[in-house]
């Protein structure tokens, strides 16, 4: 049953969503391997998108929605009603209408000629709004896959800072084991081996709120499949791994391509065909119906027939046809606003996610190392007597932001990178991955 609900939303979904589904995963790992069964403890991302592609509640409405559909379009199929009218006259009156010996009896059948292409504008209609739920279901399972992954990304970066405080941890307790030994030795004062300590454990504390942190992100990552346990160790991936910049131009063609705008398309479908609808409505129907008139008095029967039209029928529809032409104006102005709004994301998402990616690198591969070192030899010459305590705490400090820091540009660009994909509908990076993910077991 998982593995037919699975690929019945991929049949959704756009060969655009698929491969944007393994480069958000790539984003996170920059690891090909992460698209076979997972044999390890951590949970992969390529885990995550199923069982939210599999669980979700979001998507599961589109099934419905559909069943609803489809018995709408038969019904539209469907043709006028026949009616049985039966009617009696003269009867139960006064004097020698008093009874029924002289009342007449008509029994007759009627219906509705529908002129106009009145059926085809029906299902029409219907299988238009089939094509935006289509549209609707596309954009919906991007936003699932999008925000599946902000997630894991979120876990991922608290994962890191849990490191961090760890981290944090342990050289305030090399600190403190520091500033100990110096005080022993008659080289520091009682007051620093207590502000030491402090220090030890205010990182014990921020080490906690770390933790605390991390089982709130995993807990909201598996709400994405109705998981109320959060059951995971811990997720597998690369914080640092940015993938290949794609030129800005192509990605700005790319938006036009975007799933949202053909829920924009297919809505304007759909309003032609409700502007067709009601200019058949203009159109009058004919009305007739056949019978057998009895007259009781005589016992001699007769037939009846009777057609019908109503008049003036067109000016009485002006109205709906004008308010269905308003409506499908209506939906492309909103089209272009949406492009206009996808674009400047699109550049804001952009510009900042290069911006993300300077600095990370630069936190990386320049200002952590060199701080690194820096505080190897403030220690060095603290322990000498070179240095102070507060230049060994403050070595200490700027080390830890500034790998803080790194862990929040790396974070930013990932977050930056998804936004975009979602906008292009398209992977950053041009490598070409198999799709396994999405029809195993």
């Amino acid at each position: 049953m998982k593995n037919r609900l699975l690929v019945q939303l991929c049949c959704a979904c756009s060969t655009r969503a698929r491969v944007l589904s393994l480069s958000l995963a790539l984003l996170i790992t920059g690891n090909s391997s992460l698209y076979a069964a997972s044999t390890e403890p951590e949970l992969s991302l390529t885990t995550a998108i199923k069982r939210s592609l599999q669980r979700n509640p979001a998507l599961k409405i589109f099934s419905i929605k559909q069943t609803d559909l489809q018995t709408q379009l038969q019904t539209a199929y469907l043709k006028p009603a026949y009616e049985l009218d039966i009617e009696s006259d003269n009867f139960l009156g006064s004097r020698r209408f008093n009874g029924l010996d002289n009342s007449e009896l008509t029994v007759s059948l009627s219906s509705v000629i529908e002129l106009g292409g009145k059926i085809d504008a029906r299902t029409n209609l219907y299988s238009d709004r089939g094509t935006v739920l289509r549209a609707q279901q596309k954009v919906k399972s991007l936003e699932l896959l999008g925000e599946v992954t902000r997630r894991y990304i979120h876990v991922l970066t608290a994962q890191a800072r849990v490191a961090l405080a760890v981290e944090a941890t342990d050289l305030a307790q090399r600190t403190l084991a520091d500033v100990t030994a110096r005080s022993k030795a008659g080289l520091s004062p009682e007051a620093e081996v207590k502000r030491a300590a402090a220090a030890h454990s205010q990182a014990q504390l921020a080490l906690s709120s770390e933790h605390h942190q991390l089982r709130f992100r995993k807990f909201s990552l598996a709400a994405m499949w109705g998981d109320s346990t959060a059951q995971y160790p811990a997720v597998s991936g690369n914080l640092f791994q940015f993938g290949i910049d794609v030129d800005y131009q192509y990605l700005q063609k790319k938006v036009e391509m975007n799933p949202a705008i053909d829920v924009f398309l297919a809505e304007e479908r759909l309003r032609d065909s409700e502007i067709r609808l009601a200019k058949t409505e203009s159109t009058s129907d004919i009305r007739w119906s056949i019978g057998v008139k009895r007259f009781q008095e005589t016992s001699d029967t007769a037939l009846t027939a009777g057609v019908s039209m109503p008049l003036f029928s067109q000016k009485r529809n002006t109205g709906s046809v004008s308010s269905a032409i308003a409506s499908r104006n209506i939906v492309r102005f909103q089209k272009d606003i949406a492009l206009i709004n996808m674009r400047t994301q699109l550049f804001r998402a952009y510009s900042h996610r290069q911006q993300a990616i300077l600095s990370a690198n630069t936190l990386k591969d320049k200002i952590v190392p060199e701080l690194k070192e820096a505080l190897r030899e403030t220690q060095i010459a603290y322990i000498r007597g070179r240095y102070s305590y507060l230049d060994y705490v403050a070595a200490r400090q700027e080390l830890l932001d500034a790998r803080r820091m790194l862990i929040d540009a790396a974070a930013t660009a990932l977050s930056y990178g998804i936004e975009i994909e979602q906008l292009t509908a398209e992977p950053l990076s041009n490598s070409d991955h198999n799709d396994r993910f999405l029809t195993e077991d």
